[in-house]
């Protein structure tokens, strides 16, 4: 029984040199044709993912550039908007202020054109009183003339003179 048992323990010299030479036949063929196509296949997959990784990072750089680009155009809109809106409030002031100019000068026009109406009136009113005050003044001394006046006669020619000066006033 110790032969069995030997023979199943024992140490074979030839077999331990087959099993390794086997052992690296199977390592070579398997690196040759396993193992080099599995990392093959490993790498191009990480090629893949990196090559996803970049078009994502470019993609996300591109949209970061057209989201500045966007912000960029919608701020100088804004400006542009506000601009617009300043000049519009100052052509309108501008429009308002001339507007209020050429008023304040037709209404200098017409109170300067009445007052010289007024004064043209008042100075033809004044001659038109001279003139009735000069024929009042006339008749008065033809009348002086014509008699001797009385203190009776002299308080009614005043008291007619007065009152025809009224009328024509």
């Amino acid at each position: 029984m110790h032969e069995g048992f030997e023979s199943f323990i024992g140490f074979n010299p030839w077999t331990a040199l087959f099993t390794l030479l086997n052992m690296v036949i199977t390592f070579l063929i398997l690196k040759k044709y396993l193992f080099k196509p599995v990392n093959k296949m490993i790498d191009d997959r990480q090629k893949e993912i990196d090559d996803l990784y970049a078009d994502a990072e470019q993609s996300r750089k591109a949209a970061a550039e057209e989201k500045a680009d966007y912000e960029k155009r919608l701020s100088e809109a804004e400006q542009i908007s506000a601009e617009m809106i300043a000049s519009a409030a100052q052509e309108a002031n501008r429009k308002g202020d001339e507007i209020l100019r050429q008023a304040k000068t037709e209404a200098n026009a017409i109170r300067e054109k009445a007052s010289n109406d007024i004064a043209l009136e008042k100075k033809k009113a004044l001659n038109e009183a001279k003139d009735d005050i000069s024929k009042l003044a006339v008749e008065l001394a033809e009348k002086v003339v014509e008699k001797e006046i009385d203190e009776q006669d002299h308080t009614r020619l005043i008291e007619d003179f007065l009152r025809n000066v009224g009328d024509s006033v």
